[in-house]
């Protein structure tokens, strides 16, 4: 049995001797942080999931923009040139990208009514006002925003509680401790006089 895992061992060696070869044959042009989307980017992961580290974009969306920028899913982020970086960049920085309506995060927006994909800072921006929205127009969401109350019609008996600390019968023992060694106290000093 550990004769099998030994011969089972020894491929594995030249195999990771061969990667790390072939990664110094590619540090020359390989990028180590690759900035799309106004986001630093690790260029040692595939493409598919260093574009998911974009806030806004998911496994689905990283998948598409592969597919319509005709790039290579496993392929390394370091090793995007010049030209296919500035085409990943213009297809996430534009708002109303040619796919499915479903698979953007911003559907019938209030102001403009039109469907659209925000990411970054945009993103978190739109989040903001429309939370901010909610509270100015005092409606119940807004409200439960306000009161930092659970908004989406959870429960709230026993989750989303505010004192996390110390239950009020914990401080009381500690409270009813500490006077019982105050007076043994006390009571020490009285048999020494």
């Amino acid at each position: 049995m550990a004769e099998e895992q030994k011969l089972n061992q020894k491929p594995q060696q030249p195999q990771r001797q061969q990667m790390s070869q072939s990664n110094e044959k590619e540090s020359a042009n390989f990028k180590y942080i690759v900035r799309i989307a106004n986001t630093d980017l690790d260029g040692k992961k595939q493409l598919i999931m260093g574009l998911q580290k974009i806030k806004g974009i998911s496994f689905m969306l990283s998948n598409a923009f592969c597919a319509i920028a005709k790039l290579e899913q496993t392929r390394r982020v370091g090793d995007l040139s010049e030209d296919e970086v500035n085409k990943l960049d213009l297809l996430l920085k534009n708002k109303k990208p040619e796919l499915p309506f479903w698979l953007f995060n911003r559907r019938k927006d209030a102001e403009t009514g039109d469907d659209m994909h925000l990411t970054g800072a945009d993103l978190t921006f739109s989040h903001e006002s429309d939370i901010r929205q909610l509270k100015k127009i005092k409606c119940y969401r807004g409200v439960r925003h306000m009161q930092g109350a659970p908004v989406r019609g959870q429960r709230t008996r026993s989750n989303f509680r505010k004192n996390k600390g110390k239950v009020a019968s914990v401080k009381r023992s500690v409270v009813a401790k500490a006077a019982s060694e105050a007076k043994a106290k006390d009571a020490k000093k009285e048999g020494k006089k």
